[in-house]
């Protein structure tokens, strides 16, 4: 008679072996910025050492797109004189800001990687940004230098700061041949990336990682591999190929994906521009993709396509991230896209550098809703209004502790005291449940969160500048159901006595198209005849209004 084993209690005795005393991922709790958190014993201290050990994956892929392929030796070769020309001719030191507004290209791997090796802070800008939100990511984080792609190069006109090309870019990755592999005397607690999030009070926060908070995502990921390998699986993890269809200021796409990939020897296959189904889809086919990490508006699409035509045989792990799906969207890819049978979800956010909890194909069998466990090195709390922790069961905030918790928010004490608090727990905002598995589920996302095609909107921030064109004495912006995008984003404006209503939705909306990414602007709009509801305090009555 055969006996069945608990594949969850399976994991878990895997994962205690490779994380045990004297195993490859062992874990030891060690004082990290005054706070006891648990770390990788055997991980690597600056991300310049992840440059100098990829040398040895030689001729394979780094990054491939439908157009381009890169070695990681010519990779290094190219970071290597790129580095020293940000150093020698243009400057750049340690703890320098240089700032990265671009859309996805090879170049902007490459600057990240030279950037970061010589001590100096990466920062991504949103490209989708307007004008205006470029000049306060510039007056914000004060780069010496821009790296721009021509679209953000000409936007970024007239700033007093350099603005390198993309071209300029090849041109320096070229010019040092003989440059020596870069480094930098950093500590594992200095920054190497600012990363912006959508303002919660009207204006974008850098959420600053350390070495520290990368090179622990370089663990998680190797440990994956680890786990898989432990089950049988016989993959050699450089001879996976991982789809990058994201923006790459996004820790999805960087942290987890470019930055882990150059450490494990793996294929990262590069998406350009917006994304169309056809196009990933041979980059798919090409590149013979085998992991693909998406958010639920990729999924939708991929569902409305016909993919017959394309050869996805390669795809052996899907997984949802970056914004709430519903268990009916999950179980239709399930049903229709043979490479989602074994579907995972996950939980995170910026300010973690990556997931702090992710659901297996078991954890969403049981618990359709549920986004699973916390992942490794992770400590997860659900406190109360008391700042206690509460029972399963029990709604509160969503905590979090971890070597991957970010340093802060640059250059704004108040908000970073506001989440990271005593202990440096990270208070998320996200409220949410245990259940008796130790299984979270998420209620709400950051009380009025607005999530559009994966994108963070926040409505204070889209709220302000709203309320800054003349005829209009309140407004208030909400997420509206939308059927590709989960969410789209709607204003309901309460004009000023005696103000012109004629064509006022549409001089509204360009005047949020001056001002604001475009995924950030209105599409829908309200214009009201009474003022907003308010509650005794003040405050407006979000529960009472809607389209």
């Amino acid at each position: 008679m055969s006996q069945q084993t608990d594949p969850r209690l399976a994991a878990q005795q895997v994962v205690a072996g490779l994380c045990a005393p004297g195993a490859p991922f062992e874990l030891e709790s060690d004082e990290v910025l005054g706070a006891p958190v648990q770390v990788f014993v055997r991980r690597r201290r600056a991300l310049h050492e992840l440059l100098a050990d990829s040398v040895q994956h030689g001729e394979r892929t780094y990054v491939a797109t439908l157009e381009e392929r890169l070695s990681f030796a010519q990779h290094a070769a190219m970071v290597s004189s790129l580095a020293q020309a940000l150093r020698e001719d243009h400057g750049v030191r340690r703890g320098d800001r240089v700032a990265i507004a671009a859309a996805n290209t090879t170049e902007w791997i490459v600057t990240f990687w030279a950037v970061t090796s010589i001590g100096a802070v990466a920062v991504g800008f949103n490209a989708w940004w307007s004008p205006r939100e470029l000049a306060y990511g510039l007056e914000h984080a004060t780069p010496v230098l821009v790296v721009a792609d021509e679209k953000r190069r000409a936007a970024l006109e007239g700033a007093t700061v350099p603005v390198l090309g993309l071209d300029d870019v090849r041109r320096l990755a070229a010019a040092y041949p003989d440059a020596p592999l870069p480094s930098a005397d950093v500590a594992e607690d200095d920054p190497a990336v600012i990363l912006y999030t959508s303002g919660t009070s009207g204006r974008p926060k850098g959420a600053t990682h350390s070495h520290r908070n990368l090179l622990s995502v370089v663990e998680y990921h190797r440990l994956n591999d680890a786990i898989l390998g432990a089950f049988g699986d016989p993959t050699d993890p450089r001879d996976r190929s991982y789809l990058l269809a994201m923006p790459l200021f996004h820790i999805a796409s960087l942290h987890n994906l470019a930055v882990p990939r150059l450490a494990t020897g793996s294929k990262v296959a590069l998406h350009l521009g917006a994304f169309q189904v056809d196009p990933v889809m041979r980059l798919v086919e090409q590149e013979r993709v085998t992991n693909w990490g998406a958010v639920p508006t990729m999924a939708s699409r991929l569902l409305e396509a016909d993919l017959s035509g394309y050869d996805t045989s390669s795809l052996s792990a899907f997984a949802l991230a970056s914004a709430p799906s519903s268990p009916q969207l999950k179980q239709r890819l399930r049903d229709h896209l043979p490479f989602a049978s074994s579907l995972v979800d996950s939980y995170g956010l910026t300010e973690s550098c990556t997931a702090v909890a992710v659901a297996s194909p078991l954890d969403l069998a049981e618990a359709p809703g549920t986004l699973g466990r916390p992942i490794v090195g992770v400590e997860m709390e659900i406190r109360g209004a008391d700042g206690q922790p509460v029972p399963a069961g029990v709604e509160g905030e969503v905590c979090v502790r971890s070597a991957y918790n970010m340093l802060g928010y640059w250059g704004d004490e108040e908000a970073t005291a506001g989440a990271l608090r005593e202990g440096r727990w990270l208070h998320t905002g996200d409220l949410g449940t245990f259940d008796e598995q130790g299984r979270i589920s998420l209620s709400s996302r950051r009380s009025d969160l607005i999530i559009r095609g994966g994108e963070n909107v926040y409505p204070a921030e889209v709220e302000a500048v709203v309320a800054e064109h003349p005829d209009v004495a309140e407004c208030i912006v909400l997420g509206v159901p939308h059927p590709d995008l989960g969410q789209e984003v709607g204003a309901i404006v309460v004009p000023v006595p005696g103000a012109d209503l004629t064509d006022l939705e549409d001089r509204l909306r360009t005047h949020a198209v001056d001002a604001l990414a475009y995924f950030k602007v209105p599409s829908r709009w309200r214009i009201a005849a009474t003022p907003l509801p308010r509650n005794a305090t003040g405050k407006v009555v979000r529960r009472d209004i809607g389209f």
